[in-house]
């Protein structure tokens, strides 16, 4: 889970270009502070990637509860960065209008540290049920997590809209399921 250094990151440019066509005066402050901290820590890492992911051995047989605060700020690599900013701008555009910006970074700071809660319980009940210990290693970084609680809660707030999901018209409520799955099945990692 290292990062490749001294190349060009095109998910990164593509991802100002994104931000520069929407416009920094269209983004609301909290979307864009959490765009900007997402950027400067993966343009500087607080540390290394195998330092911040969150994982069973290090939340729970550890004790490293600080990653619970690191894991969905770091992203593997500019492509992670990319799609996982690209949601979040378009989520915090909408939500944050709506929920108002103190409120929005409520939710954001509750979802980040929660997101990893419930990662490392999934991954405790997995290692349990299955009676696999290598689900104790499974170590993830990112906002994902983050992002698929702000969708279910953005398909709370404007019910009645449709998404297309692998070619299927499905009620946006189901959808943010269907994605999750599919997501899985695609990128597992």
């Amino acid at each position: 889970m290292q990062r490749r250094q001294g190349r060009v990151n095109a998910g990164l440019l593509l991802l100002l270009y994104q931000i520069s066509q929407v416009g920094l005066q269209n983004i609301p402050p909290v979307t864009l502070g959490v765009l900007a901290l997402n950027v400067f820590l993966f343009l500087n890492p607080v540390r290394p990637l195998s330092e911040v992911c969150i994982s069973v051995n290090e939340a729970i047989y550890k004790k490293n509860w600080q990653r619970l605060l690191l894991s969905p700020f770091h992203h593997a690599d500019d492509w992670h960065l990319y799609y996982n900013m690209i949601s979040m701008l378009w989520k915090g555009i909408m939500l944050e209008k709506k929920l108002k910006s103190i409120w929005f970074a409520y939710i954001i700071a509750i979802f980040s540290v929660l997101i990893g809660v419930v990662f490392v319980v999934l991954e405790f009940l997995l290692v349990k049920i299955l009676d696999d210990p290598s689900y104790e290693m499974s170590c993830g970084v990112g906002f994902s997590g983050v992002l698929f609680a702000l969708k279910v809660l953005n398909n709370h707030y404007n019910p009645g809209r449709v998404s297309t999901v692998l070619g299927l018209r499905l009620s946006s409520k189901y959808a943010c399921w269907v994605e999750l799955v599919a997501i899985h099945l695609i990128a597992p990692g």
